[in-house]
């Protein structure tokens, strides 16, 4: 990765059930293109005894992007989706001006010993699309496009890359693109990109400008179109990133806008409860206190 402007390690965020590594929003990079939220999740090994249990909580402004390396989530929302995502699947859940859903262990999962291990991530909407109708979007594992070249495998998850095009419906300009590597390679790729890239390290070890970066942290370029580096055998790495929005975005729990109003509204109504609710969900995840490492505030 040329030109690296900053490095962004893993720091624990406890989500109920378990920690997580939290990469965005960091206090010096609080947004990559229009990429705001990454939480890395596991790798765990939940027993008989433990599960992933998420309650039913809101979301507007933004669209989240779940995407497992093991693992299976229980998806269910207030447009009465109820979908498994299994390891190597993508959701994605636009909540526009409001959705609510809950992500559990499956029923069939609950009494045995399983593993959680993936990646969630939010992406924030284009200005003229933060109050649209919220929709739901599931992609096989099939269905997304896979290829190699010099003995280096590529997966497009969401977005455009390298020639390519992901069948999840994003709204920006953006691309989340998996790249492994079973010997030691250089890769090129910064011709390819636009806007802003971060790569994400998930295990190996990468290669730029002399300096050898280890996992579970993100590395931020300071120009997409110098993006080039070498994988060491084994590594497994997450481009991102796209053209980043005009305007500000402002981000309390799981509300994104560019509106402060809209996200003291949406407070409020979750507050009030007058948000949706889910076919057959019971709970309710009280509004936090505000976050100090979160901005709310011009």
């Amino acid at each position: 990765m040329s030109h690296i402007d900053l490095i962004i390690e893993e720091r624990p965020a406890d989500i109920g059930n378990f920690l997580v590594g939290r990469l965005l929003p960091f206090r010096g990079k609080r947004m990559v293109g229009p990429f705001i939220f990454i939480d890395h999740m596991g790798p765990v090994r939940l027993d008989d005894h433990h599960n992933m249990d998420i309650g039913p909580h809101p979301h507007i402004g933004l669209s989240t992007l779940t995407y497992l390396f093991e693992g299976n989530i229980m998806h269910k929302d207030t447009l009465g989706t109820e979908v498994e995502v299994k390891a190597g699947e993508v959701n994605w859940m636009t909540a526009g001006k409001g959705i609510v859903h809950s992500e559990r262990t499956p029923d069939y999962l609950r009494h045995s010993d399983k593993p959680l291990h993936g990646l969630q991530i939010w992406v924030a909407m284009p200005k003229e699309l933060e109050q649209m109708h919220p929709e739901f979007y599931h992609v096989s594992k099939e269905d997304i496009p896979t290829w190699e070249k010099d003995s280096v495998s590529y997966k497009l998850i969401a977005g455009s890359a390298l020639g390519h095009n992901s069948p999840v419906p994003v709204y920006s300009k953006l691309f989340l693109l998996e790249i492994k590597s079973t010997t030691r390679q250089t890769i090129q790729v910064g011709h390819e990109l636009f806007g802003e890239a971060g790569m994400y390290i998930l295990e190996g070890s990468v290669e730029s400008e002399g300096n050898v970066y280890e996992p579970k942290r993100i590395l931020v370029a300071k120009d997409s179109s110098l993006c080039q580096f070498t994988m060491e055998a084994g590594t497994t790495i997450y481009l991102f990133g796209g053209e980043p929005f005009p305007e500000e975005r402002y981000i309390y729990w799981n509300f994104v806008s560019s509106s402060l109003d809209i996200i003291e509204k949406a407070k409020e109504d979750w507050k009030t409860q007058r948000f949706p609710t889910i076919p057959g969900e019971t709970g309710y995840i009280p509004l936090p206190e505000a976050n100090p490492l979160v901005k709310q505030k011009k």
